[in-house]
């Protein structure tokens, strides 16, 4: 189909503009936003006619509102993992029990989620995991082990976890997904990873014992190998193009700077420059020639994710460039209260570092690629060096 914006579209981006023109002034904490985007049914756009609180929104206008969103300086959400990777979840393979527990809260901005994914010994190859959930005598699970990497654990609710229930399976075989609440002290601990930028985006999560109920396991026991691979199919879609817009708003910082400094006056700096605004462009085009249903979608997410890493990574590797020495100055004299302060470039900088390893390694963008798009052989497991994919 061909992908573009109707006049319906349009009067739905003045609304969604409008509203948030009204209400991003007052937005108060993280948490107290979702709650003004539920009450106001922002939240779950692309969940179709549920009835669970939601408005409804085709794929064009989903796109209208996350571009709004983005360009409004709206504060960055913590109720996506709930709303973008968990309601489609729920809706593809969840009970009619389950859909009516958890997506009204979500809906409404009142319960936030984490994903228990990631592992020490298993970050890209998502079939490795360790982590176990035994059945006890009265029907509940009890679920020991670690996860890695889970963004927003300290402030979720939930966490959605896929743990291992079949006890001597390997792989992809006796995995399950559970639905867990984080509040079980003495049996859920969180400690956050602090990184190079001085902040704490991450976390790890120890499962000491945790409790997860029967009727919260989505898709069946050992079927949670095909719901965590749904899931994951979720990640691509309208939230590249609100990416790109924040992609665009730094380049236009990292150019600025670029005249400033004087560093435009450099030929290859310049080619720098143009190259990123071109390839931010074609990002663009293939984000919309991909919703609007022309590409492949098997690997659709990997191609997306190796072009926006590296171009990401390449962005804050420029936006030191262009400032020459300057930039290894932090922008507050040191302090014992402020001991390790970046600006908003040395943070572009040191965040984007991680952009080609965390979500899926470009290495493993790349075997996918090659195996379920090319149609290469696989590589054995002994050859690889890293592990596979599953």
């Amino acid at each position: 189909m061909e992908f573009g914006f109707s006049a319906v579209d349009e009067e739905f981006r003045r609304e969604a503009r409008g509203w948030l023109c009204a209400h991003v002034d007052g937005a108060g904490d993280r948490r107290a936003w979702e709650r003004v985007l539920g009450k106001a049914g922002w939240i779950g756009l692309s969940w179709g006619e549920s009835g669970y609180g939601n408005r409804t929104a085709g794929l064009t206008q989903q796109v209208a509102w996350a571009e709004e969103y983005a360009r409004s300086g709206a504060p960055v959400r913590s109720g996506h993992i709930g709303e973008n990777l968990l309601g489609p979840t729920l809706l593809a393979h969840g009970t009619d029990e389950q859909r009516g527990r958890f997506l009204p809260p979500i809906a409404a901005g009142e319960e936030l989620w984490c994903q228990g994914y990631s592992e020490p010994g298993a970050g890209s190859d998502l079939a490795g995991v360790s982590t176990k959930a035994e059945r006890a005598s009265d029907g509940t699970y009890r679920i020991t082990g670690q996860k890695i990497w889970t963004s927003l654990a300290h402030e979720a609710d939930w966490c959605f976890v896929l743990a291992r229930t079949e006890a001597g399976s390997r792989r992809h075989h006796g995995l399950t997904f559970l639905l867990v609440p984080m509040d079980q002290p003495g049996r859920i601990e969180v400690r956050p990873i602090r990184q190079m930028t001085g902040t704490s985006e991450f976390n790890e999560v120890f499962f000491d014992g945790a409790h997860a109920r029967a009727e919260h396991v989505v898709g069946g026991e050992g079927g949670g190998w095909g719901v965590a691979m749904s899931l994951l199919g979720f990640e691509r879609g309208v939230s590249t193009l609100a990416q790109q817009i924040g992609f665009a708003g730094e380049l236009g910082r990292v150019v600025r700077a670029a005249v400033d400094s004087g560093a435009v006056a450099d030929p290859v700096v310049r080619e720098r420059l143009v190259r990123q605004w071109a390839e931010l462009r074609v990002m663009r085009w293939n984000a919309l020639r991909t919703l609007g249903g022309s590409a492949d979608v098997g690997g659709a997410a990997s191609v997306a994710k190796l072009l926006w890493g590296g171009w990401h990574q390449r962005l804050g590797e420029l936006a030191m460039l262009v400032r020459g020495a300057g930039a290894a100055v932090g922008p507050v004299d040191w302090s014992a209260a402020a001991p390790y302060q970046l600006d908003a470039a040395q943070h572009l900088f040191m965040f984007s570092r991680a952009d080609t390893i965390y979500g899926g390694s470009d290495q493993i963008q790349r075997t996918i690629i090659a195996e379920r798009v090319l149609g290469l052989p696989r590589e054995s497991r002994e050859s690889k060096g890293i592990k596979g994919v599953g």
